[in-house]
């Protein structure tokens, strides 16, 4: 299984608009990122987890040409506002796009992209079959997938367990269930805000102590901020097994 690292920035990327401050005029590329989300590979299936503002612009950089499925860990803006350009997939495959992802996501889809489930639809627009979560394991492929509960502040979010992965962001808490269900896990990518506190989101130290109790083999961090700092001072920073995640990083898992 190979992950790609489409975008690993918050809502409003790096660097921010009107924005003056020296990581946002970096010019190292670590420290430019697209709004969250990876690319799954397996050996027969391609999925994304989220689909945000910068969908497009993601597929075309890694010259994605095929897409099964789209995993939504929630329904802001900054995860599903690209879902629209899975059109392409749709006329290239000639299938409707599996999505996944829990009621509130399958409710603000349906508002969002109406002209999709138009009973008469303009020809053209996304074809999208919704699969509703429970918080049940699922599968894809023959690749069984559990959702995370975690807490984005008071909403009820999901993260992913995909074999031996686990991708969790926006998260600011997470339940000792939830913990367990990726106990051990062997690469964790966690979101890590800033080094201040946040209501909603994780900082770097709240990251850190969760990569620390659940000891995966390597921890990446994503959903980053301006406020972080340096990509390259962060990372001098961090434990050996601790890796600041950036734009177009791949890994590869054996599972």
């Amino acid at each position: 299984m190979n992950v790609t690292f489409l975008g690993t920035g918050t809502s409003q990327g790096i660097p921010v608009i009107t924005c003056d401050c020296e990581v946002c005029k970096s010019d190292n590329l670590k420290d430019k990122r697209l709004r969250s989300s990876v690319l799954i590979e397996t050996k027969n299936k391609n999925f994304v987890i989220d689909t945000g503002p910068d969908f497009r612009q993601q597929m075309l950089r890694e010259n994605v040409q095929k897409l099964d499925a789209i995993l939504f860990t929630h329904h802001h803006k900054d995860h599903i506002a690209g879902l629209d350009d899975i059109r392409a997939y749709n006329y290239k495959q000639k299938k409707y796009m599996q999505v996944y992802g829990n009621q509130k996501v399958i409710e603000t889809i349906k508002r969002e992209f109406a002209y999709s489930f138009d009973e008469n639809k303009y020809p053209g627009v996304p074809d999208i079959e919704l699969n509703l979560l429970n918080g049940e394991p699922f599968e894809i492929d023959n690749i069984k997938i559990t959702p995370i509960k975690i807490k984005h502040y008071k909403l009820d979010i999901y993260g992913y367990k995909i074999n031996d992965l686990t991708y969790i962001t926006d998260a600011s808490f997470i339940e000792d269930a939830e913990m367990e269900k990726f106990y051990k896990t062997k690469v964790l990518i966690i979101n890590a805000l800033r080094i201040k506190s946040h209501i909603s989101h994780f900082n770097l130290q709240e990251a850190l102590q969760v990569i620390q109790h659940i000891k995966p083999e390597k921890a990446y961090l994503t959903h980053i901020s301006h406020y972080l700092g340096f990509h390259d001072i962060i990372q001098n920073k961090l434990p050996e097994n601790v890796f600041l995640g950036y734009d177009g990083l791949k890994i590869s898992l054996n599972s």
